[in-house]
């Protein structure tokens, strides 16, 4: 080896990965510390010493604690959302939002454990629904997520979002039952991925009846 390749720096990828492997191992021990000990007990100095970096080196991969917290959630929306946009365009609205959360959902623990184990990720969704400051953050964040998903079925219909009322309407509806499945999940103790994804095809499911058959037994 010589001195000019002694003194070089490491190719880009290597840095890459190290910069990857600094970040969920961030992820990894914040989520920890926060299914743990709870969110507000924990301190950014006490996440960045458990990986054994200094407070400056947390802020250069996250701009606060609240980030972190919604790391993996920013993951798995990524995937739902990409699972969206390939669906075939044949696929009618419903059709297309019930198969791409179901095959998100199918694959998804790959795309979070390569920052956590998706058993931590699942324990983490627990911590936001019981946690007021994030829960209003969840809020936030899926309100704009709607607007998104919104916005694609648009696309796909060849709508004007801003005049047809039908994208934003089936998308809200949607997020209710999202939203519903993850409160039912939460309220059991199986915190697997399979059982989330079967509740909420269990109720996307009965979206149709629900909406278009009469509900009456005595006629």
């Amino acid at each position: 080896m010589t001195a000019d390749e002694a003194v070089a720096p490491p190719p880009t990828g290597l840095r890459e990965r190290k910069k990857q492997r600094t970040r969920s191992a961030l992820v990894r021990s914040a989520l920890d510390l926060f299914t743990c000990q709870g969110y507000d007990h924990t301190t950014v100095d006490e996440i960045a010493e458990s990986v054994d970096v200094s407070q400056r080196t947390f802020f250069r991969y996250f701009a606060n604690k609240e980030q972190v917290a919604f790391a993996t959630q920013d993951s798995a929306e990524s995937h739902f959302f990409a699972a969206l946009c390939a669906r075939p365009a044949h696929e009618a609205p419903l059709a297309a939002l019930r198969n791409a959360v179901l095959d998100a959902w199918s694959t998804i623990g790959d795309s979070i454990e390569q920052l956590v184990p998706a058993e931590l990720h699942m324990r983490m969704y627990r911590v936001i629904e019981s946690t007021p400051a994030l829960l209003a953050v969840h809020l936030r964040r899926t309100a704009e997520l709607e607007e998104r998903i919104a916005s694609e079925i648009a696309r796909r219909e060849g709508l004007d979002v801003s005049v047809d009322p039908r994208p934003r309407l089936l998308t809200a509806m949607f997020g209710g039952v999202i939203q519903i499945a993850g409160k039912l999940w939460g309220e059991g103790d199986d915190d697997s991925t399979d059982t989330l994804r079967d509740i909420t095809a269990f109720h996307l499911d009965h979206v149709g009846p629900a909406l278009a058959e009469n509900w009456r037994t005595d006629q």
